[in-house]
């Protein structure tokens, strides 16, 4: 076994600095996604929110990241930019945008294309980071992949830290959407000045429609992508309403505090950071299939088991939500390992691609939905966590089908 550092012949020098070095700056940029979510009481009586207007905001995100991908994969952007110098480009306008989104917008309206615009900059950072990863590791690249999804997570999470942070101390929620920026400018400056692309990197395929459907064609790939977009369904608008789900089933058990409630949310999306590390380390040797099953049956159970919880004791829900929160995302890299390993040659850079952006238009459907449901007590949420169930459980066939074919020994090393 190698250990983290450990040099061998085929391995290059300096990779595991360059993974830190590229983890954090993917954690700093990713931290303005959801904060939106964060701040959602307050945005809701300083804005007049209905009950559509904080999915609104995140969903500007995560069109803008698809639409922004695709744009800048047909313009083959990877290839007439290194990609640190992309990197940080895309994190600077993300930080500006969400700045926008502090301190100049003024309502719904107004908010929606600084969103749109910080989704963009992330979409331009994100892939990229994937990519220079990509290209310090070959043989323990799927333990690389873990760290980056997991850094990806706590990115997320930090807002919710930051809030409960600025409401332990009486802060507006401003500071707590601008402290985002600050991270994002913080991740430019460190990819920018020390990440190098590695000796592994490829060049980007071009991205094509054509090209995409003739990895379609295959049943393995849409069986991966399948359990994709089970996935998809899930995770996001879990990261969306979590919040308020803690604020509602704190407060009916007594505990009204959104000081906790912002530090829950917290811990049960930065668990997911180790449930990736753990999941990139096993899925090698035990196969895609087989990790991403498990992963989504204890996600999809979590799922139901949370929302029968509401305004149960606050350790009680904690606990069930921090087992939702490691393995609602241990899986989200496997599902794109697949697609890369079962996609004709020269067509897994484009099926990738498409992978993503459905995946985002999905997962903002998932976020609507309750958002039109508008949950407030325990049948709400009861409700609204048992119909994001129904993607594991399609997730789960999908995978379970893929794990039968022939052709499924061509993943994790012949592992399915």
């Amino acid at each position: 076994m190698t250990l983290p550092g450990a040099v061998t012949s085929d391995e290059p020098r300096g990779r595991w600095r360059q993974l830190l070095v590229i983890s954090i700056g993917l954690l700093c940029v990713m931290s303005p996604a959801f904060a939106a979510s964060s701040v959602a009481p307050a945005l809701r009586g300083a804005w007049d929110l209905g009950p559509l207007g904080l999915p609104i905001l995140t969903v500007s995100v995560l069109l803008g990241f698809a639409a922004a991908a695709l744009l800048l994969a047909l313009a083959g952007a990877p290839d007439v930019l290194p990609g640190p110098r992309l990197f940080a480009i895309g994190a600077i306008i993300a930080g500006v945008a969400n700045l926008g989104f502090a301190f100049v917008a003024t309502d719904l309206a107004t908010a929606v294309p600084f969103r749109v615009l910080t989704g963009a900059g992330q979409a331009a950072a994100y892939p990229v980071a994937i990519l220079l990863a990509s290209g310090w590791f070959r043989r323990e690249r799927g333990l690389a992949t873990g760290v980056l999804i997991g850094a990806l997570t706590l990115g997320t999470a930090s807002p919710y830290l930051f809030r409960a942070i600025g409401l332990a101390a009486g802060a507006d929620w401003r500071p707590v959407i601008a402290s985002a920026s600050v991270a994002c400018f913080a991740g430019a400056l460190i990819v920018g000045m020390w990440g190098r692309a590695g000796p592994y990197e490829a060049p980007s395929a071009k991205f094509s429609l054509q090209i995409a459907r003739r990895a379609f064609l295959e049943p393995s790939v849409r069986l991966a992508n399948a359990g994709y977009l089970g996935h998809m369904w899930e995770l996001f608008a879990m990261w969306t309403w979590v919040p308020l789900f803690f604020l509602a089933s704190f407060s009916a058990a007594g505990l009204h505090d959104p000081t906790q409630a912002n530090l829950a949310a917290f811990a049960v999306v930065a668990c997911g950071a180790a449930g990736c590390v753990a999941a990139g380390a096993v899925a090698d040797r035990v196969g895609r299939s087989n990790t991403t099953i498990a992963a989504m049956a204890i996600s999809g159970t979590c799922a139901v088991l949370v929302g029968l919880a509401f305004g149960a004791a606050w350790p009680v829900v904690l606990v069930l939500g921090m087992i939702w929160g490691a393995s609602i995302i241990a899986d989200s890299a496997q599902f794109s390992a697949a697609v890369s390993e079962l996609a004709p040659e020269g067509t897994a850079g484009s099926a990738l691609t498409v992978q993503l952006a459905s995946g985002f238009v999905l997962t903002s459907i998932s976020i609507l939905v309750i958002g039109v449901l508008d949950p407030t007590d325990g049948g709400g949420w009861r409700i609204a966590f048992a119909l994001l169930a129904i993607g594991p459980a399609v997730g789960i066939v999908s995978m379970w089908r893929l794990r039968g074919r022939p052709d499924a020994v061509l993943m994790a090393s012949g592992h399915r």
